[in-house]
């Protein structure tokens, strides 16, 4: 994908009502904002639009993402500073790149980016055929066609009820076994053949394509989505300072869940039950800034499909994490 391919095509989610919400945060003098998903950069070509004093550190774990998004923000390159990793390393990233290790505001936009999804030959795509890869970051790590000739039957099924919740598991998991010894899956389009032929004729009617679920499991499954999202909300919320917004995107419900309960944790007392006043040091330590999970309007789903299914929620850091809490923040 050219710089060209990606102002034309590329829309980033949401994007006016994130800079809303970060708005007041990046407003402060000398204020630093991470994007921890950088993708191809539209979030953040919009805050650095915006807030012509704002310092951007962005971090993405898909060298190629960092590439594309790095001509695009070229414009900007004194107040832009691309890192390669893993958001879950946001703690690290932010203690190298800032004098304070605090920063006044974070995105996280999760799952898999629109540049992944049409590059064919990266596997993600269940309307295209190509290499069974799926790793975000394709310098390290096992490919889905590994994983698929790897794992027992048991860790398979597992995979595809946990993060696909395909209710077909058993059998697309037995099918995979069966044929794994003299025509192991190693394609995209061969795992969605298999998973077609293995789920009855009427599941096959209805929800779009039948390997969907399959194909969101794998991918998951081969990046460690959950677990690195798990490490990641509280590392983020810890790097905030004082005031500073975090904004979360998700796509799908496993990914919201670990969202809202790691934000609710935070915007929660953990006075201990049954006392009769509020314990200062237990007060939250975050202000939820959205009524639940915020959906995209009619307008922005027709503008942009991919924001059928986010859901955003946002917080703002009110005071130090307290002490007794700090393991969880």
């Amino acid at each position: 994908m050219s710089s060209e391919d990606i102002d034309g095509r590329h829309i980033p989610v949401l994007a006016d009502r994130c800079v809303e919400l970060l708005g007041p945060a990046l407003a402060e003098p000398g204020a630093v904002y991470v994007d921890g998903t950088l993708g191809l950069g539209g979030h953040s070509e919009l805050v650095l639009t915006r807030f012509p004093h704002v310092r951007v550190i962005g971090i993405d774990r898909d060298p190629a993402a960092l590439a594309l998004a790095g001509a695009r923000l070229a414009p900007f390159s004194d107040r832009f500073t691309p890192v390669h990793a893993v958001h879950d390393s946001i703690g690290d990233v932010v203690a190298a790149h800032t004098e304070t290790g605090r920063v006044q505001g974070i995105l996280l936009d999760l799952g898999v980016s629109s540049m992944q999804l049409d590059e064919p030959e990266r596997g993600f795509a269940y309307a295209q055929d190509a290499p069974l890869d799926m790793r975000m970051d394709q310098t390290t790590g096992r490919t889905a066609a590994e994983l698929l000739a790897s794992e027992s039957e048991h860790e398979l099924r597992t995979i595809l009820y946990r993060y696909g919740d395909e209710k077909f598991a058993p059998r697309i998991a037995r099918a995979i076994i069966a044929r794994r010894e003299s025509d192991p899956v190693t394609r995209s389009g061969q795992l969605v053949d298999l998973v077609r032929d293995n789920i009855p004729q009427a599941a096959r009617r209805t929800g779009g394509n039948p390997a969907k679920r399959t194909f969101q499991a794998l991918r998951i499954a081969v990046n460690a989505e959950l677990e690195v999202l798990e490490r990641a909300i509280p590392a983020a919320v810890a790097t905030l300072a004082v005031g500073g917004r975090i904004v979360v995107m998700s796509f799908q419900s496993l990914e919201d869940r670990i969202v809202k309960r790691a934000l609710a944790r935070g915007a929660t007392s953990s006075t201990p039950p049954g006392l009769p006043v509020e314990l200062s040091e237990h007060e939250p330590y975050l202000r939820l800034l959205t009524r639940g999970a915020e959906e995209a309007d009619a307008a922005e789903q027709a503008r942009n499909p991919r924001s059928a299914s986010v859901r955003l929620r946002a917080a703002e850091r009110l005071r130090p994490t307290p002490t007794h809490l700090e393991a969880h923040s």
